[in-house]
């Protein structure tokens, strides 16, 4: 880049001004100047810089729940709904889409979970029953994802491949009003992507989806149910004997 010229000056010392001070000038005067022969110290100037927390420093050992604002989580997720709600044909399309996130989120929390407890456990135990795996998902998964366990889980009267989590308030859903002519549509059904991942990783394949189920004192009553394959009853039989 090409700086432009300065302005000229107009100089205020003569040529007998100029020849007068040439005889002060350090080098045709006898007079010596000295200069310091090191800067002053300034108070502070040995500290090292501040540096900033880099995240991949953190253990993971150790879990830090209030790491992510509640609200900004609620943002987030809000955003995405309508983000997606923007790019999709009905209710049952934008249901999927929500569960494809939570699928994808779920296999991170399960692989952060296997890790800390190999990690903190001189003899990792590896759970091969279905049950105790429900009880860790509505205890252990809930609590890392969401700050706190479900309300309850509950086993189908009808049909013994079905279970049910039940989360009275659930948090995703707190800052989200749905209209009138999508009743139908339940946002949690990102929680049961969730759900799903998880199941699959611990080898419990299963159809996970999203029902709500308000009642007068928790009017976002949300119920994950659980649809198990047959191959996993039919384990769970054998392991019986």
């Amino acid at each position: 880049m090409a700086y432009s010229q300065p302005h000229p000056r107009l100089s205020l010392l003569s040529n007998s001004s100029v020849s007068s001070m040439e005889h002060f000038s350090p080098t045709t005067s006898s007079t010596r100047f000295s200069l310091p022969s090191s800067a002053p110290t300034t108070l502070g100037a040995n500290k090292p810089p501040l540096s900033r927390p880099n995240i991949y420093d953190r253990n993971l050992a150790k879990p830090r729940v209030s790491d992510v604002s509640g609200a900004a989580f609620s943002f987030l997720f809000s955003e995405i709904v309508q983000y997606t709600q923007k790019r999709v044909s009905g209710i049952n399309d934008l249901e999927r889409r929500l569960n494809t996130l939570g699928y994808r989120i779920g296999t991170r929390v399960l692989e952060l979970m296997v890790w800390r407890v190999e990690s903190s456990s001189k003899a990792p135990k590896r759970e091969i029953r279905l049950l105790p795996s429900l009880m860790s998902i509505h205890t252990q998964v809930w609590r890392a994802v969401f700050g706190k366990p479900a309300d309850a889980i509950e086993k189908s009267v009808e049909n013994a491949d079905e279970y049910m989590i039940i989360d009275n308030d659930p948090p995703i859903e707190r800052h989200i009003s749905v209209p009138k002519d999508m009743s139908q549509l339940s946002c949690s059904s990102f929680t049961a992507g969730i759900v799903e991942a998880v199941l699959d990783g611990l080898g419990f394949p299963a159809r996970v989806t999203a029902h709500s189920t308000p009642t007068a004192q928790f009017p976002s009553r949300t119920t994950i149910l659980i649809k198990l394959e047959k191959s996993v009853l039919e384990r769970e039989e054998l392991l019986k004997q």
